[in-house]
């Protein structure tokens, strides 16, 4: 090993398994929350005994389509502007575009903060 070459951290061995006794329905229940995890069986029984947290890729995906629903929201919004801008006049006063984008920014930050609580 050269003096560039950083020591390799040993891999952890896993030789010590943990029998858990349960019935078909809890296996089924467990297989089913490992799988909404992304974890092995084994690997979401050792994250919920050692308290760590999990996180379910459903959360994620939920995160992946409110950011879509959020860029949405603003093309809608800009889009509206530009269409507005161009009926100058007609069918809505200034006053009411204004209040209507403050909406859409409300929105777009309501998405935004759930998003945060989903990923933390």
């Amino acid at each position: 090993m050269s003096a560039d070459e950083a020591p390799k951290p040993k891999a952890r061995r896993r030789g010590k398994p943990i029998e858990v006794w349960v019935n078909d329905e809890e296996k089924e229940q467990i297989t089913a929350r490992a799988a909404q995890s992304g974890m092995s069986r084994s690997g979401y029984l050792r994250a919920v005994g050692l308290n760590y947290p999990i996180r379910s890729v459903i959360d994620l995906a939920a995160v992946a389509d409110l950011a879509k629903v959020n860029g949405d929201l603003g093309r809608v919004a800009g889009l509206l502007k530009l269409w507005l801008a161009e009926k100058r006049g007609q069918g809505a006063s200034p006053k009411e575009v204004e209040t209507m984008m403050t909406n859409f920014r409300q929105l777009q930050s309501e998405v935004l903060t759930i998003m945060s609580r989903i990923v933390k």
